[in-house]
C-alpha cells in the first residue's frame, strides 16, 4: 500500500509560480511512476504530466508544455510540479497518483493523492 499527500496549493494571481510536492510513504517510492492530474469544475480529470521512477522521462500535456515541470527526490520519497507562468484556466484541483508505467491514462495509475487547491486569479 502506498499513501501520497499533496501539498503546495494556493490562490495566487496570473504569472505567479506554485511548486506542488507528492509525499510518498508504504511502499518503495522508486518503484513507481509519478502522474500528476487535475479538475477544474464542471470537467473531468485530465492528465498533466508524468516521470518515470528514475526521473530520467518527462512527459506533459500540451496545455502545460513549457511551463510545468515534473520532477522527483527519490532519496525524499517526493515528487514534485513546478507551475510557472500560471494562468486563470490552470485553477483546478491536482491529484499526484502512482503506478507502473508513464500513462496518460488515469486508470492506469493505482494510487492517488486526496489533491490540493490551485486558483489562479486574473
Amino acid at each position: 500500500q502506498v499513501q501520497l499527500v499533496e501539498s503546495g496549493g494556493g490562490l495566487v494571481q496570473a504569472g505567479d509560480s506554485l511548486r506542488l510536492s507528492c509525499a510518498a510513504s508504504g511502499r518503495t517510492f522508486n518503484s513507481l511512476t509519478v502522474g500528476w492530474f487535475r479538475q477544474a469544475p464542471g470537467k473531468e480529470r485530465e492528465f498533466v504530466a508524468v516521470i518515470n521512477r528514475s526521473g530520467s522521462y518527462t512527459y506533459y500535456a500540451d496545455s502545460v508544455k513549457g511551463r510545468f515541470a515534473s520532477s522527483r527526490d527519490n532519496a525524499k520519497n517526493t515528487g514534485y510540479l513546478q507551475m510557472n507562468s500560471l494562468k486563470p484556466e490552470d485553477t483546478a484541483v491536482y491529484y499526484c497518483a502512482a503506478g507502473l508505467d508513464t500513462s496518460i491514462a488515469a486508470r492506469r495509475y493505482v494510487y492517488w493523492g486526496q489533491g490540493t487547491q490551485v486558483t489562479v486569479s486574473s
